[in-house]
């Protein structure tokens, strides 16, 4: 017979009705106690006793006077209750090696005489002694609450495992070095030294009530109290119970709000809260394999599942092309701590965690490649045909152009995320846009190819939308605006990491190209105005006729431009100068030459409106949308 088998029976599952139903062993076993049965004090010595039955008698002996000496009155409330490990922690060490000498005893009596009435004693006394420590062991993790929440015990694990690395002990690293850190300092070691205190003493409980076969009765108080401190935790950190509808029902401030608390709770949590318990639960039941698990997985597992379901909720609910964003701060939050979910939540009995949190990444995941299909679908379909007023930047430049930035500050996640996502299309752009095209030295990644791709959806939808203009010059102008806006957005964000400066090489020469084409279709009248050759002789008929053409023309182009915009300051100035470059010399070569041919004209200055040098400060008026367009 084994120690198995005369353990006594197991108690009844404990209701909720009070902690008091956590003690209630069961004595029908003997019926014997202590206060009705001992040792007899006259029985004469047995001639043939050998020294192993001396030495169990002296166990039995010993078991009495200490066991029944720390024996709990039934009726004994909590108040009044004496903790043997906070009075005398030599007494306590005593007990637990009294109890591991009765066992040793128990095991003798079974191997020689398993009908012997000493056993029946021996049991009794093994009854009341677990007791005794269940009721420390409820105790020790009641009172110090404060000491074995997970911060501290995360926290001295920490700082132990620095030391024995270091070689410091723990009393050199309480020393303050400075005077006014050092209350600190003591504060933080006490601390410690009380959660060590507590997680020692219930780790003696635990490995002699297991050993001894009592593990059910410490593992049930165990779990409940902890049980209760992580939910408590976890509520006080402001997660609740989200469903579908609740999610869907936010207005987007307190959406916006209840993701960032999530954002700022998941590193506490599996940094702090999860991995102190795991702690905890290593420590105190290192015992057992099979019961640490057990432990863990009943006190953690509820709370990781309904804090791991959050994000996918919020991934499965109604989508924005904003939201992408924080799906994307869910996502990356959940992929940076994964080494440390599957460290904690390690048992098989807590793989569902790791399911719920690989949902959420997945769920997350498919939501970002789904609003990025609608966001492109959204540029294809563009139909809006409303013009911008002097071939300004279009709001669909500015919005598209700043969300792709936007996008390419997560690259990282987004690339984990698009990954094999690339269509055939989409794929192409590797021969345009960049020039290592499917180098296996440095292949292009997924996700620049991706917002390259939007990229070109955007300069193809503006080619239609400049074709609205009547004015092709302004057409043109529109182009060069908005091309230069995508240019500077790529330059000045992570996208330049991204599509790369030969993307911004290539499309400046479309910039220059686009501005060519603008001055050549208003500015080419003005110049042909002027002759060619300004040496020729011309009478002064034909002087007069070149400058009256001149000023209708140079009036024309100008009040129009008037309203023209470029917002662009570098562009402006380069369209201005190029301008500038061609028509103030011709003008000013023809106005010094034949300017002398018209000397005794009256009314000159009305002929004549335009000197050389007033000519670039009405050049300088232009681009800034001062006047009202009717070209459009």
């Amino acid at each position: 017979m084994g120690v198995l088998e005369i353990k006594r029976k197991e108690t009844p599952n404990m209701t909720r009705k009070g902690m008091a139903r956590l003690f209630s062993f069961n004595k029908t076993t003997s019926s014997l106690s202590s206060s009705s049965f001992s040792i007899p004090r006259s029985m004469p010595p047995s001639p043939h006793r050998t020294f192993s039955e001396s030495m169990m008698e002296e166990t039995l002996e010993t078991a009495e006077a200490t066991i029944t000496k720390w024996d709990l009155d039934d009726a004994s409330s909590f108040a009044n209750f004496v903790s043997l490990f906070q009075k005398d922690r030599k007494e306590a060490k005593d007990y637990i090696k009294c109890i591991k000498d009765l066992r040793r005893a128990m095991h003798f009596l079974v191997s020689v005489n398993s009908g012997s009435y000493k056993l029946v004693l021996a049991q009794n006394f093994m009854q009341i002694a677990m007791k005794r420590l269940e009721k420390e062991f409820y105790r020790i993790l009641s009172a110090n609450r404060r000491y074995l929440d997970p911060e501290s015990v995360s926290s001295h694990s920490s700082r132990t495992l620095a030391h024995s690395r270091s070689g410091e002990s723990d009393n050199e690293d309480c020393v303050g070095s400075d005077e006014v850190d050092q209350t600190a300092d003591e504060s933080i070691c006490e601390v410690e030294r009380l959660s060590e205190l507590a997680m020692s003493d219930l780790k003696l409980i635990a490995d002699c009530m297991i050993i001894s076969g009592y593990g059910k009765e410490c593992v049930k108080i165990y779990k409940i109290i902890r049980t209760s401190i992580v939910e408590e935790q976890l509520y006080h950190l402001g997660i609740g119970r989200y469903n579908s509808s609740m999610i869907n029902q936010m207005n987007s401030e307190a959406f916006e709000q209840n993701i960032k608390n999530w954002l700022n709770v998941i590193r506490i949590a599996m940094k702090t809260l999860f991995y102190g318990e795991r702690l905890l639960c290593d420590h105190v039941f290192s015992a057992s394999n099979t019961i640490r698990e057990s432990c863990f997985t009943d006190v953690t597992r509820d709370g990781a599942i309904n804090l791991f379901r959050f994000p996918e909720l919020i991934g499965k609910s109604k989508s924005s092309p904003e939201k992408i964003f924080r799906l994307m701060d869910l996502y990356e939050s959940i992929s940076g701590l994964w080494s440390e979910i599957e460290s904690i939540f390690s048992f098989q009995s807590t793989s569902t965690v790791k399911l719920q949190a690989l949902n959420s990444l997945i769920k997350l995941g498919d939501s970002v490649r789904i609003i990025l299909s609608e966001f492109e679908l959204s540029i294809e379909k563009n139909s809006a045909k409303t013009l911008v007023a002097g071939g300004g930047i279009h709001p669909m430049t500015n919005s598209v152009m700043n969300y792709v930035s936007l996008l390419a500050n997560y690259s990282g996640v987004l690339t984990n995320i698009v990954a094999d996502s690339t269509s055939p299309t989409q794929s192409r752009l590797l021969e345009t846009y960049f020039e290592s095209m499917n180098s296996d030295e440095s292949p292009t990644p997924t996700v620049s190819v991706r917002l390259a791709w939007i990229v070109l959806m955007l300069l193809c939808k503006l080619d239609s939308k400049a074709k609205l203009y009547n004015d092709i010059a302004l057409s043109y102008l529109f182009l060069a605006n908005n091309l230069q806006f995508a240019i500077e957005k790529v330059r000045t964000t992570n996208l330049k990491y991204l599509i790369g400066d030969h993307w911004v090489a290539k499309h400046e020469k479309t910039v220059k190209q686009y501005a060519a084409n603008y001055e050549a279709m208003d500015w080419t009248k003005v110049f042909s105005t002027l002759p060619k050759n300004s040496s020729d002789a011309m009478s002064p008929e034909t002087v007069k006729g070149c400058f009256s053409q001149f000023n209708l023309a140079f009036e024309e182009v100008y009040r129009k431009q008037m309203s023209w915009v470029v917002p662009d300051r570098k562009l402006r100035d380069e369209i201005k100068v190029s301008i500038a470059k061609k028509l103030v010399p011709a003008y000013r070569k023809f106005y010094d030459t034949y300017l002398i041919t018209l000397s005794g004209e009256r009314n000159l200055e009305v002929l004549v409106r335009f000197s050389p040098d007033n000519l670039g400060n009405y050049l300088s008026d232009l681009f800034h949308g001062t006047a009202v367009s009717g070209s459009s």
